[in-house]
């Protein structure tokens, strides 16, 4: 029998590969003559880095940049073992996490450390660029990313504009000129699971403004100044891309990918998974195992667990997902081709406990050897 054993992290607890490790070790007490193969998932969003590295053979890159608020820092990246492919999270330079509350404000945030990973990553000579633009802290179009790799965003004065959403409002002309030409030799597919268009009441500004700090005066600001950063490279590039789905994304980074570095919008878990090439892995395989911290009525929404069990539909492969706990209408899953789905959590617990990295292990390990046995008994009951 082949198993692929295919889960997301438990967040706060346990790695993607750590899950996996501890569902092999649950199923090899049922099945110890099976064949595992164990590979690492991630959605594109928190955890996208670990999971590749570890999946891919690869190593966590940490160099220092310029954070959301312009100031030094430090932030990670992956890189493939053969060198050839890097996994961005946005958020690792330009996150919310990286801004204390009371510093929130969208108006002088800059994504700039983004484009210091991406430029960093080039240095290493990857052709192939994965970038997750989850937890942005940032509503800027991605202007500081574009800074960082040598586009000059310039005023009316030829000098370049400042860092954040609001210094869009002084930009006059662009001038890519100075992009770094290593940028069109990268396939750049960024991980993009919202459909937001730039701007307007679905855009960046209103959607995602308020988690980053911004009133509803700022929103207004922020809305218009998108807009003409939108006008302002259709001018210049004759590119009109502000009403392509995805470009209100992680405050309009999404335009600035798409216009300058001709970079894909796709679901992050289509990204990953074809990366990993595991449709592949999962047609010659007779069982899938997949999982994640809580699967619930949100799964379906780009989630790990359906991403994975839609490409095992496709060849009619049973899938089980086991999960730190289920939430509402867990049913909502099967028709995606989940077969059934477990909790691990075996006794009424507090929720630090839930998460203690050695009671999530031995509660998932157990978990998975009860879900082999059962699988046994249906095979004793077939014969």
């Amino acid at each position: 029998m082949k198993i692929v054993i295919a889960p997301d992290s438990f967040k706060e607890s346990l790695s993607a590969l750590e899950v996996a490790k501890e569902v092999k070790k649950g199923f090899a007490e049922v099945f110890d003559s099976a064949e595992y193969i164990l590979l690492p998932v991630a959605d594109g969003g928190e955890g996208t880095v670990d999971a590749m590295v570890d999946a891919l053979k690869g190593t966590k890159i940490t160099i220092e940049i310029t954070d959301p608020l312009g100031q030094k820092g430090q932030a990670f990246y992956g890189l493939s073992g053969d060198k050839d492919r890097a996994i961005i999270e946005m958020a690792a330079a330009s996150g919310l996490e990286r801004v204390p509350v009371e510093k929130r404000d969208p108006r002088i945030t800059t994504s700039y450390g983004t484009g210091e990973l991406i430029k960093d990553a080039l240095s290493k000579g990857v052709t192939h660029c994965i970038i997750g633009i989850g937890g942005s802290a940032t509503n800027d179009g991605g202007a500081g990313m574009l800074q960082a790799l040598g586009v000059k965003l310039l005023n009316k004065q030829g000098k370049q504009i400042g860092f954040g959403g609001a210094a869009l409002a002084d930009l006059d002309r662009i001038d890519i000129s100075g992009l770094d030409p290593r940028v069109k030799e990268c396939q750049i597919d960024t991980a993009c699971d919202v459909t937001n268009p730039l701007t307007g009441p679905n855009g960046a500004s209103a959607i995602f403004g308020p988690q980053k700090g911004a009133t509803p005066d700022m929103i207004k600001e922020l809305d218009q100044n998108l807009s003409h950063f939108a006008d302002i490279i259709k001018r210049d590039l004759g590119l009109d891309v502000a009403t392509v789905p995805g470009t209100g994304a992680a405050g309009g980074m999404g335009i600035a990918l798409l216009a300058f570095l001709n970079a894909t919008l796709k679901p992050g878990i289509e990204i990953i998974t074809g990366m990993l090439g595991l449709e592949e892995l999962i047609k010659n395989a007779d069982l899938v195992i997949t999982g994640e911290g809580r699967v619930d009525n949100q799964s379906v929404n780009g989630k790990v667990p359906v991403g994975v069990a839609k490409l095992a539909q496709r060849h009619q492969k049973p899938v089980i997902a086991i999960a730190g706990s289920l939430g509402d209408k867990v049913e909502i899953v099967y028709p995606y081709g989940i077969t059934a789905v477990y909790s691990v959590l075996n006794k009424i617990t507090t929720l630090k406990e839930a998460l203690d990295p050695k009671t999530a292990a031995d509660n998932l390990r157990l978990c998975a050897r009860n879900v082999a046995a059962t699988i046994k008994i249906g095979i004793s009951l077939k014969h």
